[in-house]
């Protein structure tokens, strides 16, 4: 697919200009430091289950680009942004066309709320890889993060009638806790390659322990 270039090169300069478009980026759940785990994450499940490692690493260094140039009242999709930012920076790199066209899809189907489904193992991938970002430790401290950026006024960080979502509408928005159980501890069932499932239950078994902890410092009397 792409005998021609120096693959190692372009990842390296590739890794070099994301990390300085998000160096004033002010999010640290989706800020260099997850593209940069979601990069290490893929190019360790493609070893593992022999996929292209330079399409899933550039898919997964250039997934979040549109985060860092999006503006308050741009209301398209970061996914968008990604792509339509990937594409340009792409063609400075002279690829073959099979090549940016197999990291365009893997940006465009690495989002949750897209739901685009991915057609290529490398796509499967970087999917594994960005949701295991929502997992575990790692995934914990996100979750806390961006719960603390998007809240309101009216956020609580759980419904003290129901702290873990057994009885009460499920609203992540409204009760920061809610966010475990309306997507983080559902992203198990979505892995599609072996090794980021076998990761992915790990990590959720962590986050169940977490809860379970959770609960246990709650019942004190």
């Amino acid at each position: 697919m792409h005998t021609t270039i120096d693959e190692s090169q372009v990842l390296s300069a590739v890794y070099n200009d994301v990390q300085q478009r998000f160096a004033a980026f002010d999010d640290p759940a989706h800020g260099w430091e997850h593209v940069e785990r979601v990069y290490t994450l893929a190019i360790y499940l493609a070893r593992k289950e022999g996929a292209d490692a330079f399409i899933a690493g550039m898919a997964a260094l250039l997934h979040d680009l549109g985060r860092a140039s999006q503006t308050h009242d741009d209301t398209r999709h970061h996914a968008d942004l990604s792509v339509e930012q990937a594409a340009e920076l792409l063609a400075r790199y002279q690829l073959p066309t099979p090549a940016q066209e197999a990291i365009i899809h893997a940006i465009a189907a690495h989002s949750f709320s897209r739901g685009i489904e991915p057609l290529t193992l490398e796509a499967r991938v970087v999917r594994d890889a960005d949701r295991l970002e929502g997992l575990g430790a790692i995934g914990i401290l996100r979750w806390a993060i961006t719960g603390t950026i998007l809240r309101t006024p009216q956020t609580r960080t759980y419904n003290p009638r129901d702290p873990f979502g057994e009885r009460h509408e499920l609203d992540d928005r409204r009760y920061m806790l809610d966010h475990f159980f309306s997507k983080l501890l559902k992203l198990v069932d979505g892995m599609s390659t072996a090794t980021g499932r076998q990761l992915a239950e790990e990590r959720t078994a962590f986050m169940r322990a977490y809860l379970d902890e959770f609960r246990k410092e709650l019942a004190i009397e």
